[in-house]
């Protein structure tokens, strides 16, 4: 017999039979779909980020207008039947640049996620695999990173190397530690199991283990990490870039929205809501997402 026959497959958890309620077989992955379509508030979240998705993609199909387009005789105009949002000082469509905002902020905070994820989660493998100094060098990398002021760090990378782009790559340094720490603990549990000495009594070897085997079967914390953590990063965007360290004009993202409806509190309030509002449901949709990816994906949830 051949060792790919008897090999142990991480993906046999996610295809193992389970028996239902009216006793018929059920996959884990349709038992896991079952419960997250059961969590209604992870289904609206799912809902509004496929929208959101859709408009950050094609923000052209959506938007009435060009969002640069300049207009002054309707500057500062409320809403309207022609601008459903109003105008902000340049006479610009307040819709369109929320719109292609979306597409700016959803960017930058799937690069920070990104890079995150990047520099976490393979040396946490590796870590929590490997063990002895590797792990005490690798943890005191992470825990140096984690005593560095965010704000700060940003703030310097943005002094040599200015904007947005790098704003984010910055902000994913940053929250590399929490993604370390997060597969690094399921690694270290992963390593003990059953399919993990099976793997080394057949000769595979570590990094064969360590990707093929220990990934799959630890990667699910990480990914409702990931979904937590695009929310928090979309607040990061539109927090420097409200500062003025990311996207700089005429670039709209929710950030330069909010720094332009805060310039003009006084005489057009109604500039503050559009941004703010979609800054507050995209948050909640992402943690209301993360709860329920966290439930379907728990093998302790009810069936």
């Amino acid at each position: 017999m051949s060792t790919a026959a008897i090999e142990p497959n991480a993906a046999m958890a996610e295809t193992t039979d389970v028996v239902s309620e009216v006793g018929r077989p059920v996959s884990k992955r349709r038992e896991g779909w079952h419960r997250f379509r059961r969590n209604k508030l992870a289904m609206a979240a799912a809902i509004f980020l496929v929208l959101l998705a859709a408009i950050a993609i094609f923000p052209r199909i959506f938007s009435p207008y060009d969002p640069n387009q300049v207009d002054f005789s309707a500057s500062l105009k409320g809403p309207s039947g022609a601008h459903w949002l109003g105008t902000d000082d340049f006479g610009r469509d307040q819709l369109s640049r929320l719109f292609y905002g979306a597409g700016t902020s959803l960017q930058a905070a799937l690069l920070a996620v990104g890079v995150a994820v990047l520099l976490g989660v393979p040396a946490a493998l590796f870590a929590g695999f490997m063990g002895g100094r590797l792990d005490g060098f690798l943890r005191s990398i992470f825990d140096g990173l984690m005593s560095i002021p965010g704000l700060v760090f940003v703030i310097a990378v943005v002094a040599t190397f200015a904007g947005l782009t790098y704003s984010m790559i910055a902000i994913g340094v940053i929250y590399a530690p929490r993604f370390f720490r997060i597969q690094r603990g399921s690694t270290i549990d992963a390593r003990e199991e059953t399919y993990v000495e099976a793997c080394h009594a057949i000769g595979c070897s570590r990094w064969r283990t360590l990707w093929r085997h220990i990934l799959p079967n630890t990667i699910s914390p990480t990914v409702v990490q990931i979904s937590i953590m695009l929310g928090v990063a979309i607040v990061a965007e539109a927090s420097i870039s409200f500062i003025g360290l990311g996207a700089q004009a005429p670039t709209s993202s929710w950030g330069t929205l909010l720094y332009d409806a805060y310039r003009h509190v006084g005489k057009a309030s109604h500039l503050l809501y559009p941004a703010g509002i979609a800054l507050i449901l995209t948050v909640l949709a992402f943690s209301w997402f993360g709860d329920g990816l966290r439930d379907a994906i728990s093998r302790k949830s009810a069936s």
